[in-house]
């Protein structure tokens, strides 16, 4: 079985609430559509505890960028903004020997603050609509055909005769 979201705290308090107003477990699961599990485990720690809310949010490492080195970094490349990655590494770790970071880390963190170390890239057919009309501007003579005279030629039949 796989693991499923989190459940909200309205959801959690909306379990508490049906079984305190006297639904069985089935019935508030049926009721509220959560597992019978769900729902055993959320009233049973309610009534051991007396909270509901979900402690998902302490798992998992810890970020070895926090939001003061995020801080902290953003007034790095503000101050130095043609700064390489390689280089923000080095001043971070300089300011915060203590729990030094690897270069994918920067890259990591500074994309979460919104930097991106790519440009741009034009693609090839706009790129080469661009030049066309550059073309077309810078010399507007040579580029710009003659309308056909509407007048008859030799080899036409000249309806008028």
């Amino acid at each position: 079985m796989g693991k499923s979201r989190d459940l909200s705290e309205f959801e959690r308090g909306t379990i508490v609430g049906a079984r305190r107003a006297g639904c069985s477990i089935t019935q508030t699961a049926n009721l509220l559509a959560f597992s019978r599990t769900a729902v055993s485990r959320v009233y049973r720690e309610w009534c051991d505890k007396q909270k509901t809310s979900s402690q998902r949010k302490g798992c998992g490492r810890k970020r070895l960028v926090d939001e003061s080195g995020e801080r902290r970094m953003e007034r790095m490349v503000e101050e130095n903004n043609r700064a390489t990655c390689t280089q923000i590494q080095a001043l971070y770790n300089r300011s915060e020997p203590d729990r030094p970071i690897s270069l994918t880390t920067t890259r990591r963190a500074l994309r979460r603050l919104g930097y991106s170390r790519s440009t741009p890239q034009q693609d090839a057919l706009i790129a080469a609509g661009l030049e066309a009309l550059a073309a077309f501007t810078s010399s507007p003579g040579e580029n710009q055909t003659e309308p056909e005279s509407q007048g008859s030629t030799d080899n036409e039949e000249n309806p008028q005769t």
